[in-house]
């Protein structure tokens, strides 16, 4: 399995990060932190192979934090996951030592793609010989396991429509705001359950985001927000 740390100063977002990172198989979640000290005191006292790390932090920055860690000798693996969009951190990202980048807003396909290309990096590194000597071959093959696609899965799962999707999109498409699946299903009017379904097809394949609403029970609800190409 593959350790994940989860830092992200929004608890909210770091739920939703932590809840994707679960249903990747291979993968787990062994902390969530909000602070950048808090994500270093997690580091040092639990074993992490990836650091899912947001850049805005109360305390200091997530590429200041990357720095840091490699001052102290950490070597945990790190895919910043951030709304920052300039250019000039992203830059700063990659000669920080960061294997990818990740911008907000993205849905459970957008992350996936992230973390199955850091597991096939890791495997190819594995199969090469981990600290062993590389030729030029082994070193393309290793800079060259992290480049996938991006582009979300279309392929329906058996028992879904066309056209059931095409009504959730338009009605997801048209809210000026995310809605429940209670809400989806009865302007779709469509059960409950035939909502869900598709709903969470249309999150694994990136075309809607899942937010979650706190409210005074204290369990959250599931909000979706339409993405995808209208």
């Amino acid at each position: 399995m593959i350790d994940v740390l989860v830092v992200d100063d929004d608890f909210h977002v770091a739920e939703i990060n932590a809840a994707y990172v679960s249903q990747v198989s291979g993968f787990r979640v062994t902390g969530r932190a909000h602070t950048a000290a808090q994500a270093l005191a997690a580091l040092e006292r639990t074993h992490v192979d990836l650091v899912l790390l947001d850049h805005y932090l109360p305390d200091e920055t997530g590429l200041s934090l990357v720095r840091r860690l490699r001052q102290l000798g950490h070597r945990t693996d790190v895919i910043m996951v951030t709304a920052a969009r300039d250019v000039g951190t992203v830059q700063d990202a990659m000669r920080s030592g960061a294997l990818q980048y990740l911008v907000k807003p993205f849905g459970f396909s957008g992350l996936r793609t992230k973390l199955d290309g850091y597991a096939a990096l890791r495997r190819t590194v594995a199969g090469i010989g981990g600290r062993g000597e590389a030729g030029q071959e082994q070193v393309d093959r290793i800079f060259g396991a992290f480049r996938t696609t991006d582009a979300p899965h279309t392929e329906l799962p058996k028992g879904h429509s066309a056209a059931t999707v095409d009504l959730i999109r338009r009605v997801l498409g048209g809210s000026g705001h995310p809605l429940s699946a209670h809400e989806v299903a009865a302007r779709a009017g469509v059960s409950r359950s035939t909502a869900q379904r598709y709903l969470k097809h249309l999150e694994r394949s990136g075309h809607i985001i899942l937010t979650l609403k706190y409210g005074d029970t204290g369990r959250p609800e599931h909000r979706y927000r339409w993405v995808g190409t209208h």
